[in-house]
C-alpha cells in the first residue's frame, strides 16, 4: 500500500469528442511528480460504460483513437508510480440503454440511481443477472493485457432487488418477494457471489491481485463484507456528503480489522464530478493529516478533463499536502493505535439494513466520536468480535440493547475491571423490559415527558449549577444494589400540547427530583438519556461536559494521554512495535459552514504551548518532533508518566517517543 494516491475518476460522455486528444506522456508524469503521487486510479471502463483502451470485453469509447489506458499506466511505471485499474461494476449507462431488463428494480419497479430513462443520471445493474458475465469478461481482459497493480470496482454492495430475475428466484426457492427479510438475504448472497466470481477470474491470471469493491462506505459490524477486499478505501469526502465526522469514525474501526486501509477525500470544493472547483489546499494538507495520524495511508480524488490534460492547479494543491505526507511517511507505517475507550458501535449493534441504505455515520455513533474528539479521548470503534480487554471503558451509545453473545463478553469486561457507559437504551435486553447489565438500577420505562432536565451532582467544567434541558427521550430507573446517584432527573409541568403549553419552545421544570438521571455503580456509569444522537443534533455544551465528566471519572486515576489541546483540536497515539517507539498526533483546524451545507477548511491558526502527559507504562529514552528531528525537554514523574510541551502546532505535529 502507497502513502499517496490519486483517485482519477474519468467518467466521459459519448456526447463529447476529441477524448484523451491532448494527453502527453511527459505532462502526466509531470503532473505526478509535482502532486508527489506514488500511486494513481487509472480508468478501464467509466460508469458511462465506455473502454478506454482497445477492448473485445467492452467498446471504446467511440472518440478514443488510442489506448489511453496502457500509457497511463507505462507513463506512471516510468516514474515507479503504481496503476489500481478502475472499472465502474455496479452502473453502465450504455449498456442499461441496451438491457433495461438487467437492472436492479426497486418494489415499485422503477431503476435506482435514478429512477426511470427521462431524467439524467445512471442506472444500477443487478449482478443476479446475465450482466454479471459482462463485467467479469471485462475484468479479465483488463488483468490478461494490462501490468495492473490492483482492480478497483465501483458502486457494489448488498442490494434490494425487485428485478424479474430475483422475483423468480425467490419464487422458485419457495420464498415471498414481499418479505423483505427474503428480499435482503438474496442481496446478501448475490454480492457474494459477485465478489467470489471477480475474486476467481482475477487469481486464474493474477494471483493475490489487490481488489476492492468500493460501495462508498464500510459498514462497521460486517467484517465478512470488509474481508471480501484485500484492502480498505475509506471514501470519505468531507465536503461530498460525508462530513468531517465520518473519517474518524471509519478509520477506528478499520484500525481493529488489521486490514491495510487508506483514506480517500477529494480535491473538489464539493464532491465527485465537479470539474472547475477546487478545495483549499490547507483542507487538503489538513485531511492527509488526519488520514496518517489514524493509521491510514491517503488518497485524493481528481477527474481529468475529457481531452486528457492534466490539471496544474489540482495538482499544485495535491502536491502541497502530499509534500508533508511524504516526510513524514517513516513514522506513520506499521503502527498501532492506543486507546482507554472501545466505542460499541450502533450501527454494528442494529439489525443490518441493505449496504448503500443506511446512514454512513449514523447519529448516536457520530455524536460519540465528536464528544471523544473533543474530549482528547484516546478511543477505538468496535463491535461484537473486538477483543474488549484492550480498552479500560466501553460505550454503549443509546441504542446498544443486549444479546445474550454480547452480556457474557461485557461482564467478563466488567468482572476483570473494565467499566461501562452506557446511555439511553443501552443496556436493556431486546424486549426493552429490564437491564441485562448491572449498572446498579432497575429499569421502569421510558419517561413521558419530552424533554425533560438534568440537575448534576457535580460541578460542569463551564456552566454554573442549574437544571439543564436534554431534548432526547429518556429513560426512568431507580437505584438498586451499589447505585449511586450522580445527577437527577427533573420533569417539565407538562408535555407541550394544544390545551397545555408554555411560552415559545418547551415547558420549563418543575424542579422536583423525578429520579436518577446519571447513576455511577462498581459496574460503570449509566445517564438515562440519548445523549450522544442529541449532540449531534444540538451540540449543547452540557450534554459534552456530562459525558466527558463520567468517562474521566471512570478513567481515574489518569488516562493514558491528557492535554492542553483545544476542543476542535484532534489527538491519536500509535505505537510502531518495530521501531521501538509510540507517535503522538497533535492536529488543528476548524471546519467552517459556507453556503447551506458545506464545511471547508481555509485558515490554519497556529496553536501555542500544548502540554501533553503520556502514560506508556515503558521507559522513554528521547522525545522529539518528526519530521523536524527537533528535540524536546521532557519530565518523567515516578509513576512513568512523561510530559512535554510542544510550543507550536501547524496544523499537524507528530511527537515521536523512543523506548
Amino acid at each position: 500500500m502507497r502513502f499517496r494516491q490519486v483517485h482519477l475518476d474519468f467518467h466521459t460522455s459519448e456526447a463529447i469528442p476529441g477524448i484523451g486528444c491532448d494527453f502527453d506522456k511527459e505532462q502526466f508524469q509531470d503532473m505526478l511528480r509535482k502532486g508527489h503521487v506514488d500511486s494513481i486510479t487509472v480508468f478501464s471502463k467509466c460508469h458511462h460504460g465506455w473502454a478506454y483502451h482497445p477492448s473485445e470485453a467492452n467498446e471504446m469509447h467511440p472518440h478514443l483513437t488510442f489506448d489511453l489506458l496502457g500509457e497511463m499506466i507505462e507513463a506512471a511505471h516510468d516514474i515507479g508510480v503504481k496503476t489500481p485499474v478502475y472499472l465502474s461494476a455496479g452502473v453502465d449507462e450504455k449498456l442499461a440503454r441496451r438491457h433495461p431488463e438487467w437492472l436492479i428494480r426497486d418494489i415499485n419497479d422503477k431503476t435506482t440511481w435514478v429512477d426511470g430513462f427521462m431524467k439524467p443520471g445512471y442506472h444500477s445493474f443487478c449482478m443476479n443477472s446475465p450482466y454479471l458475465d459482462v463485467l467479469l469478461r471485462q475484468i479479465d481482459e483488463v488483468v490478461r493485457r494490462y501490468d495492473a497493480d490492483g482492480i478497483f470496482l465501483d458502486i457494489v454492495g448488498v442490494r434490494k432487488c425487485y428485478c424479474h430475475k430475483c422475483v423468480s428466484q425467490l419464487l422458485s426457492e419457495g420464498k415471498d418477494p414481499r418479505n423483505l427479510s427474503s428480499v435482503i438475504d438474496l442481496g446478501e448472497r448475490t454480492y457474494a457471489n459477485y465478489t467470489r466470481r471477480v475474486r476467481e477470474t482475477i487469481d486464474a491470471v493474477k494471483p493475490g491481485l489487490p481488489v476492492f469493491h468500493n460501495g462508498g462506505h464500510i459498514r462497521r459490524g460486517r467484517r465478512d463484507l470488509a474481508a471480501m477486499n484485500s484492502h480498505l478505501e475509506l471514501e470519505s469526502l468531507p465536503t461530498g456528503g460525508w462530513g468531517y465526522d465520518h473519517f474518524p469514525l471509519s478509520a477506528r474501526y478499520a484500525q481493529g480489522l488489521g486490514m491495510p486501509f487508506l483514506g480517500m477525500t477529494g480535491k473538489f470544493h464539493t464532491s465527485w464530478g465537479e470539474f472547475g472547483g477546487y478545495k483549499h489546499p490547507n483542507a487538503l494538507r489538513y485531511e492527509t493529516a488526519l488520514n496518517i495520524a489514524n493509521g491510514a495511508s491517503c488518497s485524493i480524488g481528481d477527474q481529468l478533463h475529457p481531452e486528457g490534460r492534466m490539471d496544474p492547479a489540482t495538482y499544485a494543491i495535491i502536491g502541497a499536502a502530499y509534500a508533508e505526507v511524504e516526510s513524514k511517511e517513516p513514522w506513520c507505517a506499521n503502527v498501532q493505535s492506543i486507546a482507554d475507550v472501545g466505542l460499541f458501535t450502533v450501527e454494528a449493534a442494529v439489525s443490518r439494513p441493505e449496504e448503500g441504505e443506511a446512514d454512513r455515520t449514523g447519529h448516536a455513533d457520530a455524536g460519540a466520536v465528536r464528544m471523544l474528539l473533543e474530549g482528547n479521548i484516546l478511543f477505538d470503534v468496535i463491535d461484537m468480535d473486538s477483543d474488549f480487554h484492550r480498552y479500560r471503558v466501553i460505550i454503549l451509545p443509546d441504542r446498544i440493547r443486549i444479546i445474550s453473545e454480547l452480556e457474557t463478553k461485557l461482564n467478563t469486561f466488567m468482572a476483570q475491571g473494565g467499566k461501562l457507559l452506557a446511555s439511553g437504551e443501552s443496556g436493556l435486553n431486546l424486549e426493552g423490559s429490564a437491564f441485562s447489565i448491572d449498572l446498579g438500577m432497575r429499569y421502569v420505562g421510558m419517561n413521558p415527558y419530552k424533554p425533560s432536565y438534568f440537575h448534576p451532582h457535580f460541578a460542569l467544567e463551564s456552566v454554573p449549577e442549574a437544571s439543564f434541558v436534554f431534548y432526547s427521550k429518556g429513560q426512568q430507573v431507580e437505584l438498586s444494589g451499589d447505585g449511586v446517584m450522580l445527577g437527577h432527573r427533573e420533569n417539565p409541568y407538562f408535555n407541550r400540547d394544544v390545551y397545555t403549553f408554555c411560552s415559545h419552545q418547551h415547558t420549563p421544570s418543575a424542579l422536583q427530583s423525578d429520579g436518577p438521571g446519571m447513576v455511577e455503580s462498581s459496574g460503570g456509569i449509566y445517564i438515562a438519556w440519548n445523549v450522544f444522537e442529541e449532540y449531534a443534533t444540538v451540540g449543547s455544551l452540557v450534554l459534552k461536559q456530562s459525558v466527558l465528566y463520567a468517562l474521566n471519572k471512570l478513567l481515574e486515576p489518569a488516562k493514558t494521554l491528557s492535554t492542553n489541546l483545544p476542543a476542535q483540536g484532534i489527538v491519536t497515539l500509535m505505537e510502531q512495535p518495530t521501531e521501538r517507539r509510540f507517535v503522538n498526533h497533535l492536529l488543528y483546524a476548524v471546519p467552517v459552514k459556507r453556503g447551506k451545507s458545506i464545511e471547508v477548511i481555509e485558515d490554519l491558526v497556529p496553536i501555542f504551548g500544548t502540554k501533553v502527559s503520556v502514560r506508556l507504562h515503558k521507559p522513554v529514552k528521547k522525545v522529539y518532533l518528526a519530521p523536524q528531528m527537533t528535540e524536546l525537554a521532557f519530565v518523567t514523574d515516578s509513576d512513568g508518566t512523561v510530559h512535554y510541551e510542544v510550543q507550536r502546532i501547524d496544523c499537524h505535529q507528530m511527537v515521536v517517543m523512543d523506548v
